[in-house]
């Protein structure tokens, strides 16, 4: 199964839409997870335009009053998977994460909040954050491709814009 995972689009908090080159990345996935940050739920109706979609909470969405879950477990092609904002601190600490894929018991977790992408593996358990599309944090705006196969997983960070300087 070939998924699609996205985090902190912040539509239209930030800014207005979520770039194309996005939808283009995801044409012909099977699923899309969002891990959080949505702001708008917009985003959600969009991206089911391509392919059934997942999506949990981040920090903005309860600031913007969406109601979505906490997390999200889903069992694919062999695999426990975690989708959850990853709201620890210091953002992306690989310990807090790991122990939040413990508490889910998951083989992976898919979390965002940092606005960076990573891919990470702490004592057997596989954290992946796709980092932002629209307002990453010194990195590229990017996304993930997530092939999941008897057990396997292929992860991939998509840059889809290049690197961005925005100052409040």
């Amino acid at each position: 199964m070939l998924v699609g995972v996205v985090s902190d689009t912040h539509i239209p908090d930030r800014v207005p839409v979520i770039p194309d080159r996005v939808f283009e990345v995801f044409s012909g996935v099977d699923m899309i997870l969002h891990a959080g940050d949505l702001t708008s739920l917009d985003v959600k109706e969009e991206f089911n335009s391509l392919a059934p979609v997942r999506c949990v909470q981040g920090n903005m969405d309860r600031y913007y009053g969406l109601e979505l879950p906490r997390d999200e477990i889903l069992e694919i092609n062999g695999l426990v998977v975690g989708l959850n904002h990853g709201e620890v601190y210091p953002r992306g600490d690989t310990q807090q994460l790991k122990y939040i894929a413990l508490e889910m018991g998951v083989d992976v977790l898919i979390s965002g909040h940092t606005h960076q992408p990573f891919i990470k593996e702490v004592d057997g358990i596989l954290l992946l954050n796709p980092g932002s599309p629209t307002v990453p944090r010194l990195a590229y705006p990017s996304v993930m491709l997530v092939e999941i196969s008897d057990g396997r997983v292929e992860a991939e960070v998509v840059r889809v814009g290049s690197p961005i300087c925005r100052i409040r």
